[in-house]
Formats: structure tokens, sequence, C-alpha cells
């Protein structure tokens, strides 16, 4: 759990790589209702990271904190161990009020972006990407998702700039 948790920190210090690609402007989705965002989601896919190295079965439970922020416990099991590995943080909006644009953090005073670029229409998947594409996860309400969703949502990564080829799929 110590790992997981540096190795968050080091994800969401807003310390991106350099990279020499330039792109365009991440597009987020239109309006979020963070009330209908709140809950467990299921992580389906993602770009491989080093806080999350030998996760198996990552999940997200996001729900209101009494300041208005969001609480946010991500949690999977060591491929290893097999123990339950859990991060605790919190969740804020900096783009009002379409609620698409939010900060993370695990550790004060690291933060990271979570923008949201894909939504369902009765919020049962999302997608979560960084402005600079070094971060990207598909979440699911539940912890399967329809293989013609998938291919929808990875063609729609593409158009925003993120790297299919660098997608691993959760086990």
């Amino acid at each position: 759990m110590k790992y997981l948790l540096v190795f968050m920190l080091i994800m969401l210090c807003g310390c991106s790589r350099h990279t020499a690609t330039v792109y365009p402007p991440l597009q987020t989705v239109e309006r979020v209702d963070l009330n209908r965002y709140l809950g467990e989601w299921h992580e389906i896919a993602r770009y491989p990271n080093s806080f999350q190295q030998g996760c198996l079965s990552s999940s997200a439970v996001y729900s209101l904190r009494a300041d208005g922020d969001i609480r946010v416990v991500n949690s999977c099991r060591d491929k290893d161990s097999g123990e339950l590995r859990t991060a605790v943080g919190r969740a804020w909006v900096v783009a009002p009020p379409d609620n698409s644009r939010l900060k993370v953090s695990f550790f004060w005073p690291f933060r990271g972006d979570y923008w949201i670029i894909a939504l369902g229409p009765d919020y049962e998947y999302a997608v979560v990407g960084t402005p600079d594409r070094q971060y990207l996860w598909i979440l699911s309400r539940t912890p399967l998702m329809q293989p013609a969703l998938y291919d929808s949502l990875i063609k729609n990564t593409e158009k925003q700039g993120f790297d299919k080829h660098k997608v691993m799929l959760s086990r």
C-alpha cells in the first residue's frame, strides 16, 4: 500500500514528462452532474503507469465530502500477494459549471488533472484523461464492458490524441 501511495503522489504532482508532441486542447464533455457521477467505477482499461503496477481489479469510489469536494477511494488487488491496495484522496472541480475538469490529490500539495472526456448518457461509462496525454482510464459502472462500446471509446480517444497501442486492458 505504501508503494501505491508513493506512485500516486508521483502521478498527481502535476509534473508531466517533457514531450516534443504538441496536442490540441483536450476536449471534455459538455457537462457533468457530479451527484450522478458519484459512486463506484470499475477500471476497464488504462495507460500503464507506475502507481498501478501490479494492480488487478482496480476500482474507484467517489463520494461527497462535507466541504463539497469529492472523496476518492482507489483500490485494487495486488497481483502477487492478493492483498487489497487502497489510496484515499480528494477531488475538486476546477472548471465550473461544466464540472468536467477536476484536480485530484492524494498528498498535499501534489495534485493531478482528472478530465472527463467521455461520459455515457446514463453515466454507465466514463473516459478520463490528462491534457498532456500521459494518463488515460476507461471506466464502467460494471466490471465488464461490451466490446463494441469499448472499440468506440478507443476510437474517440484516438481522435483526442491518445495512442490506442498504449492502452492496456485491466484484469
